[in-house]
């Protein structure tokens, strides 16, 4: 199995896979090498030379092609969201089983993605490609503004821009020069965004878990806010529903065998929309969060479904259903304390340098609930510092 990951993560993928019994080759960032990668874990190591974790796609073909002169790769497997174009390239050079390059394209370009949820008449909010000039003032014509501009490849609120006015919306798309067409253009929907984490193999959703974002990324990411997520109250109409638009949508992007991390949001009408979706596991220690909610480590229950058999079933462990909340921020103390936060239900706590971050964990909601809430008061007092966000992901 080869794995690749321009970021550090993943610690646990390559502990499940290597435990599986896989013979486990690994390629990551130059800039990685040393990291605290489970080496014990990981047969082969190989590092790319990395500008910024971004990888010279031509040299990674030529250089995985070098190694399966001597070693038959039967997997490849993408960490990072980042890497899922990298991974489907190898996989159409190389000839091998998974994601090609088509459908990869839906759960990595934000255009790709709404245009097919649409096709199969899933709700999106409205929106339009970068390209072509007429029809842009027509969409702004019809859709009033505000506006969210959106990179198509990149992931999270990562270079997101909100536009007041369509003169606000011009003035960027000129400013965006030649790469105008690497964005679309989205009406800006209010409301509360939820996220899907889930489990699939052959198209069918085989665990999903549904959360709540205290306040939207795009705000948390460019205003400056702590960071905080929450799972939903089980056999709420929230969850049921979600939990139908999700597998819907899964199966219309062609979603056959991984994990997946699926946004939506609800607007003032009640009614969900689809934001966006995801080959990978959710980013900003939302593992964490769904291990203690539910007992899964979706890092490892990955490289389970990675390494079965053809044809072989995954088997699903026990899962619990208690309830779980996370909080992140950048922190102002290199090394912050979080000592003081000792309620028995903080199960996790974050060691990263000018950050704070902890899970807690219950399986009562008000008691999650009443935590994070006061929590959150006491990060902003005790830990919060806020920088802007860039264009590019830095770790």
């Amino acid at each position: 199995m080869l794995c690749i990951s321009s970021y550090y993560k993943g610690i646990d993928f390559l502990k499940s896979a290597h435990n599986q019994g896989w013979y486990v080759i690994f390629v990551t960032s130059r800039s990685l090498e040393y990291e605290e990668w489970p080496r014990e874990s990981i047969d082969d190591l190989y590092f790319m030379p990395d500008n910024n974790k971004e990888w010279h796609l031509p040299d990674l073909i030529k250089a995985v092609s070098y190694l399966a002169r001597n070693v038959v790769i039967d997997k490849i497997v993408a960490l990072d969201d980042f890497d899922v174009e990298k991974a489907a390239a190898l996989r159409e050079h190389l000839r091998v089983p998974g994601m090609g390059e088509t459908t990869m394209r839906y759960f990595r370009d934000k255009f790709s993605m709404r245009m097919k949820a649409r096709e199969e008449a899933v709700l999106v909010p409205d929106f339009i490609h970068v390209l072509n000039y007429a029809e842009i003032n027509s969409f702004m014509e019809r859709v009033d503004p505000p506006y969210i501009m959106k990179p198509r490849m990149q992931a999270g609120a990562i270079g997101m821009i909100k536009l007041e006015t369509k003169t606000h919306a011009w003035d960027v798309i000129h400013q965006l020069g030649d790469d105008q067409s690497n964005y679309l253009m989205e009406k800006f929907v209010p409301g509360d965004i939820f996220h899907v984490d889930t489990i699939m193999q052959d198209y069918e959703v085989k665990f999903a878990i549904c959360s709540i974002y205290g306040l939207p990324p795009l705000e948390v990411a460019h205003q400056g806010r702590v960071f905080t997520t929450r799972t939903v109250l089980h056999g709420s109409e929230d969850e049921t529903a979600l939990f139908e638009i999700n597998a819907r949508v899964l199966k219309a992007l062609g979603m056959k065998t991984g994990v997946n991390h699926t946004e939506f949001i609800k607007g003032k009408d009640g009614k969900f929309y689809f934001l966006e979706t995801s080959a990978r596991v959710g980013g900003a220690n939302i593992v964490e969060l769904v291990e203690a909610a539910s007992g899964l480590n979706l890092w490892a229950e990955w490289a389970k479904l990675e390494t079965l058999e053809p044809g072989e079933k995954y088997k699903l462990p026990k899962v619990k259903k208690h309830y779980a909340a996370l909080l992140n921020s950048l922190a102002k103390q290199e090394y912050p304390d979080m000592d003081a936060y000792n309620d028995p239900e903080v199960v996790w706590r974050l060691k990263k340098q000018f950050h704070a971050g902890l899970v807690i964990t219950s399986p009562k909601f008000d008691r999650t609930t009443k935590l994070l809430n006061s929590y959150v008061e006491r990060f902003y007092n005790d830990f919060f510092h806020f920088v802007p966000m860039g264009n590019k992901a830095s770790n």
